[in-house]
């Protein structure tokens, strides 16, 4: 049964970074073949490791150390002002948690978010390929959590990841016509009173990166913590 100890990991070349223009990137990955167990993949995302299909990955820059694994302390969390507007203007949205799974419905939504959000991007175009490859895994304890309006009308789905001490937020995609209701942001305020209501300490948001701006949006969901120098240590305000 492989740890910590006995994985074996690999790195890619330097490609095209995602998230900053100009820069050159390169991605550790867990070996591929590796038996991933939930306590292996917990102790994984612990180090600052994400999931991408059945892959784990992280940066492995050696001249930028841009991206920061973030994750929000439930316990101290208290939501902003902005944050409680967010909540009452999405008090009749109903969520509902269920297994991964491809419908039509749910790829219609990914793709026109795709196409609206980041058509300038490496997952565009979308696929339904892409869109079972990079949300699902056959190791993961995953759940796609769907918010709907009152007649039903699909407006999010947050897929995430459920871990021994909270959740990993591994994908959100919302209706594009409905930015006004902040779904990005409700999905985050959810999956922090998932975990309070069941005494889960943490939120894993993944990577936070100061100089991006689609990623400096998790410094909002404060108590956060970053993982510097291998410590997980609180992430000031701005």
């Amino acid at each position: 049964m492989s740890n910590l100890a006995t994985l074996r990991f690999f790195s890619t070349p330097a490609h095209a970074c995602s998230y900053l223009e100009e820069h050159q990137a390169t991605t550790l990955f867990v070996d591929p073949k590796a038996r991933i167990t939930p306590e292996l993949y917990g102790d994984l995302t612990r180090i600052g490791f994400r999931r991408s299909g059945d892959y784990l990955y992280r940066p492995h820059c050696n001249a930028c150390n841009a991206c920061i694994p973030a994750r929000v302390r439930v316990a101290d969390f208290t939501p902003r002002r902005s944050q409680r507007r967010v909540l009452a203007r999405n008090a009749s949205v109903r969520v509902e948690m269920i297994r991964p799974l491809f419908t039509n419905e749910l790829y219609q939504l990914y793709s026109r978010y795709i196409e609206r959000r980041h058509g300038d991007g490496d997952m565009f175009p979308p696929t339904q390929e892409q869109f079972a490859s990079f949300l699902m895994s056959s190791w993961s304890d995953t759940r796609f959590c769907c918010f709907r309006d009152p007649l039903g009308q699909l407006l999010a789905v947050a897929v995430v990841d459920l871990l021994s001490d909270g959740l990993s937020a591994v994908y959100t995609f919302y209706d594009p016509a409905r930015i006004d209701l902040s779904p990005g942001s409700l999905a985050v305020l959810w999956q922090i009173e998932f975990c309070r209501e069941r005494g889960l300490p943490y939120v894993y948001l993944g990577y936070w990166i100061r100089r991006c701006r689609k990623m400096r949006y998790k410094q909002d969901f404060q108590p956060l913590e970053l993982l510097l120098d291998e410590q997980w240590q609180d992430c000031p305000p701005d």
